[in-house]
């Protein structure tokens, strides 16, 4: 666990700056957890539809009239936002709130529209930038929510989120979940390509001080300082906490009546460890039970939930636009200590529910009135945010090893991934590649071999393994030329209670 004194800022010109809000959240440690003050009932009940029937009117932006390249949309509490937050603009003039004003949107149901306070308050805001061209308003950065907040590059569709904290998450004593209380807005400059965001974290055994600071383009970047404050003992604390969603994919079966070949926000954890240096592929899946899965790492030098389909054709869905979805790249500022990445997967029967938690843990106890320091980058965008240099492990595959293309050993798997990239890019096809294939416990790897795939320019490891009687297979496998690995190290479970055996051919 890293210990970091706090960093000298420079200060705006109205005076305040980060210190400020870490005063706020270390006061607020010292006093009693008091909930956030919800909303009426009949906004938190809100379907999706009548909550999106609420439309911030676009030219009520703040900082429009200057025709800043970064404004700022307010969003309506409701549904997913249960209460209101505070948000303050700060310039050289000063700090002063942004008043909320029910005017400000849109209604597609006045009824409704006749039922919400004039002094509701907001529920959180967006940031725009003009990534398709110095006319447009792009929305990039969203928070709202706990303190969930999601981000996009230039090319993607929104999907994933992060989090300023998890709090027990897959416990069965319940998760927690803070949240953002109050924002502050620090305005940028008209043509100023970067701004800064501080908000203030409260919860039943927390609090926090945050600063973001965001630039975007291509990839949308954001700088973290996370200042927090524990009030009471913490089981499982998750740092840079990332969220996403899991429904099927080419490695599991696809649900009766789906058309689509897959359906995720997100296909596979990626984790570098900074002692070894390996590069660890995890592919995602959809349990039937809840499933918690350790990375121990040292030195930890990132870890992200990545989305490495990105044609169309991998999803063939114009709407969703699954293809489009993010991936995300944490990376500490420092060394967080002796800690592990912890893959939290939750079974889900549909699309709509994010199922899939990735966040970093420290082996060290949190104690109450403790304070720690934790800094990092988030990098949002494409599949290459991460910046690994090892051959990527594309697809995995998996099947009965007990029947024709798969194999003729009954209760084995067939399971096949394709490498491609980084130093197998332009190796010849009769290169020497070869491939390291282990599996935990009793389990036995039958066979392992490496194929080079002319028609795609990837390399395909094909392994038949079966497990012990009754357990689950859990394997590891990477491509080596020579005697130098050249990819990533695929980590693959297969639980026990799965559908992907057959009938004896």
């Amino acid at each position: 666990m890293l210990w970091l004194p706090l960093a000298v800022l420079p200060l705006p010109a109205s005076g305040f700056s980060f210190e400020d809000v870490i005063d706020k959240a270390r006061t607020l440690a010292d006093e009693s957890y008091k909930a956030p003050t919800p909303i009426p009932a009949f906004l938190r009940e809100l379907t999706y539809e009548q909550y999106q029937g609420i439309r911030f009117k676009p030219e009520n932006s703040l900082w429009l009239k200057s025709d800043a390249r970064f404004q700022v949309m307010l969003m309506s509490p409701g549904l997913y936002f249960k209460h209101p937050v505070v948000i303050h603009e700060v310039d050289a003039e000063g700090v002063r709130p942004i008043t909320y004003n029910k005017t400000d949107y849109n209604y597609t149901n006045e009824e409704l529209a006749k039922r919400i306070p004039a002094d509701l308050g907001h529920g959180g805001f967006k940031l725009t930038y003009p990534l398709q061209g110095p006319d447009s308003r792009n929305q990039f950065l969203v928070f709202a929510g706990a303190s969930y907040f999601r981000a996009v590059g230039r090319d993607n569709s929104f999907g994933l989120s992060a989090r300023g904290v998890a709090v027990n998450t897959g416990l069965p004593s319940g998760e927690q979940f803070p949240s953002f209380t109050e924002f502050w807005l620090v305005r940028p400059d008209a043509k100023a390509d970067r701004m800064t965001v501080y908000a203030l974290l409260d919860g039943r055994s927390l609090t926090g001080a945050y600063r973001f600071d965001v630039r975007t383009g291509d990839n949308t970047v954001m700088d973290v300082q996370a200042r927090l404050f524990i009030r009471s003992d913490i089981e499982k604390l998750g740092i840079a906490p990332l969220t996403s969603m899991f429904f099927y994919g080419g490695n599991t079966a696809r649900p009766r009546g789906e058309w689509r070949p897959r359906v995720h926000d997100s296909g596979g954890l990626l984790v570098h460890n900074g002692v070894s240096g390996e590069w660890l592929w995890r592919p995602l899946l959809n349990p039937k039970s809840l499933k918690l899965d350790y990375f121990q790492t040292q030195s930890m030098q990132g870890f992200g939930l990545m989305q490495r389909q990105t044609d169309f054709e991998d999803f063939q869905d114009y709407g969703a636009n699954y293809h489009r979805r993010p991936s995300a790249w944490v990376q500490p500022k420092g060394d967080w200590g002796k800690g592990r990445v912890v893959l939290v997967q939750l079974p889900t029967n549909n699309e709509t529910n994010d199922n899939i938690v990735a966040f970093w843990t420290p082996d060290e106890p949190v104690r109450e009135g403790q304070s720690l320091s934790f800094d990092y980058s988030l990098k949002v965008g494409g599949p290459s945010v991460s910046g690994g240099d090892r051959a990527r492990a594309e697809r995995t595959f998996v099947g009965d090893g007990n029947r024709v293309g798969g194999g003729t050993v009954e209760g084995a798997y067939r399971v096949i991934v394709d490498f491609a990239g980084g130093p197998l890019q332009d190796l010849p096809a009769d290169a020497p590649v070869t491939s390291t294939v282990t599996a935990g416990g009793d389990a036995e790897v039958i066979e392992h071999f490496v194929e080079f795939l002319s028609p795609v320019n990837r390399w395909r490891l094909s392994i038949l393994a079966k497990p012990a009687e009754g357990q689950p297979l859990a394997l590891r496998g990477f491509l080596k030329k020579e005697d130098e690995a050249v990819s990533e190290t695929w980590s693959y479970d297969i639980p026990a209670d799965n559908d992907i055996l057959g009938e004896a051919p």
